[in-house]
């Protein structure tokens, strides 16, 4: 008689699996789970230096902001050289922008659960607040909470449902949408929540391009003059000679006003 043939076992003649598949598919996970406490040791190592350098750093940036507040409309000109942000921008909002004196971004102590971005302001003729904040605290569970300074807007010059385009003809008038808005754009709790921690859900992208693109280097955008209009273009050095501002010009901006004043 010959030799009966090798069974296979139970569990593999059930499933279909082959063993020493099942074996390299633990180890390999194994070996995932390793990482993944690699890089979460990674990760805490990595705050705590950026807690480190967000303290480190702010004394610059103070020293920065009090270079930018001798510049005239400096913060104008960026936002309206960034690609998105410049958008975003009405023509009234241009005239409260000329009295923005500086921007802010600051990380919570623990960066990890948020940060707070800040515009303060010279005293002007459309709101009393001085600065306007709107603050992003992120949560163990659920979406970011997001709080904002409420704007007291001067009588008459309240624009928070946008500025209306004159109307032509029978056609409806358009209607741009003030960037100020921005600041109304917060998370409420849903209806019957009681739960502090509840929050409707709010994609904030306005905030992370300024946090995390502005902000760095305002300078960069601020030097980016092809992006506008000649005609602001040269008020803006109209202000910066009216002012008698000493400060060294960008060979960008040289170059600029030589296209615009080939005579001078």
């Amino acid at each position: 008689m010959g030799a009966e043939p090798k069974k296979q076992k139970i569990g593999e003649e059930e499933t279909g699996i082959d063993g020493k598949l099942v074996v390299s598919v633990e180890k390999l996970q194994e070996i995932q789970d390793e990482l993944e406490k690699l890089n979460e040791k990674a990760s805490d190592e990595v705050l705590e230096i950026e807690q480190k350098y967000s303290q480190v750093r702010q004394p610059v940036y103070d020293r920065r902001n009090d270079i930018i507040k001798a510049i005239p409309e400096f913060w104008l000109t960026a936002f309206l050289s960034h690609p998105v942000l410049g958008e975003l921008l009405t023509e009234e909002d241009h005239k409260i922008f000329k009295f923005l004196s500086s921007v802010e971004v600051e990380d919570n102590k623990d960066v990890k659960t948020g940060y707070t971005i800040t515009f303060n302001f010279n005293s002007n003729p459309y709101f009393e607040n001085t600065k306007l904040s709107k603050t992003y605290t992120f949560l163990e569970d659920g979406p970011t909470k997001i709080t904002a300074s409420t704007i007291q807007w001067t009588e008459g010059k309240g624009i928070p449902n946008g500025v209306a385009h004159e109307k032509k003809g029978n056609k409806r008038p358009l209607v741009e949408e003030s960037f100020f808005n921005w600041f109304s754009e917060v998370n409420q709790k849903e209806d019957g929540e009681d739960d502090e921690n509840v929050f409707l859900e709010i994609q904030d992208e306005v905030a992370e391009i300024i946090k995390d693109d502005l902000w760095p280097n305002p300078l960069t955008y601020f030097n980016n003059v092809n992006s506008l209009p000649s005609s602001f273009f040269f008020s803006h050095v109209v202000l910066l000679i009216s002012h008698g501002s000493q400060f060294i010009i960008s060979e960008t901006l040289i170059a600029c006003s030589i296209l615009l004043c080939p005579g001078s």
